[in-house]
């Protein structure tokens, strides 16, 4: 692995993923009744996708973060551009395609949990040809998020992947939720065997292996798979390590204002925490401060995780 500690500077980490806009409507009580209006507490419209919101946490905990993807060319593709740089990801691998629109997802979020809408427009159109060959030799740490989004680069990402290990390259990915319910376990036990961490919520580890209990569900996996982190909200997170051991960690209480992006800000935690030598339990608790860090403000990147923020998050 090229961590951190060998280069002697910041981790270089590359994101292959989907780029959106997400609008976000909050209050206690969001969801749309036929014939009747209600007013909200809230409403925003900033960067979205489970991809680009680890990217910025990465950013945040101080990674060096390069980002691919494409946009439409449009005024949403120009906001997703300038957010990304405005949050210190470098977005020059973003392209920009005429004639496309930029994907959108409308997100009626809660104190509690959230529903999402999205219409994907750009979003499935990553693919290889995106991807510079010289990139991977500059990076520590390969991720992707939205498995199930990814038309283009579905089919790829085995290949992608294992070349990226025998470059020393270290690789993630998050599946995300599956809107055509079909999951594709055969294509994620393919893609774990070229995996360093996995990185599902809870209810994506049971919908992909048809188990009643994670237990259940880490005995299906594959000799061939790296570790697998699940994410378990506010019941903490849970670590499976490829001899089989499991590792639970508490979550941290906090009072979240939005949960949107306390997933994706989770991945970002295990990433960076992982590149900076962090195992274990205590990887994972890193990883759960990064997402409760994440609820205090609106939006996916509204309240990212910082280094010094996670140390005081958890002196506390």
């Amino acid at each position: 692995m090229r961590s951190a500690q060998r280069r002697g500077c910041a981790p270089t980490v590359v994101v292959v993923g989907e780029l959106n806009v997400d609008m976000i409507i909050t209050g206690r009580d969001v969801m749309p009744e036929w014939n009747r209006e209600k007013l909200v507490d809230g409403f925003q419209v900033v960067l979205g996708s489970s991809s680009a919101i680890t990217a910025c946490a990465l950013a945040a905990l101080g990674a060096d973060v390069r980002f691919v993807s494409v946009v439409g060319a449009d005024d949403f593709g120009k906001f997703c551009i300038s957010e990304l740089e405005r949050m210190g990801v470098n977005a020059e691998h973003v392209v920009a395609l005429p004639g496309v629109q930029t994907g959108v997802t409308m997100s009626f979020s809660t104190p509690a949990d959230r529903g999402l809408l999205t219409y994907p427009g750009s979003i499935p159109l990553v693919s290889p040809e995106h991807i510079p060959d010289a990139l991977l030799d500059e990076a520590s740490h390969l991720h992707f998020g939205s498995y199930y989004l990814q038309d283009g680069m579905r089919p790829h990402w085995p290949q992608l992947f294992e070349r990226a290990r025998g470059l020393g390259v270290t690789t993630s990915f998050d599946a995300g939720w599956d809107v055509r319910d079909r999951w594709d376990r055969e294509g994620i036990v393919a893609l774990l065997a070229h995996t360093d961490w996995f990185i599902p919520s809870e209810e994506e580890m049971l919908h992909i292996f048809e188990a009643e209990s994670l237990e259940e569900a880490f005995a299906q996996m594959p000799r061939s798979a790296g570790r697998i982190a699940v994410k378990q909200g506010s019941k903490g997170a849970t670590l499976c390590e490829p001899d089989g051991a499991i590792v639970f960690a508490e979550p941290y209480r906090v009072s979240p204002v939005d949960t949107t992006g306390a997933g994706d800000c989770f991945n970002a935690g295990m990433i960076y925490g992982y590149l900076h030598g962090y195992t274990g339990k205590a990887l994972l608790r890193y990883a759960n401060a990064c997402g409760a860090l994440s609820t205090l403000g609106v939006g996916g990147t509204g309240s990212l995780p910082t280094a010094e923020g996670v140390a005081h998050l958890q002196a506390e």
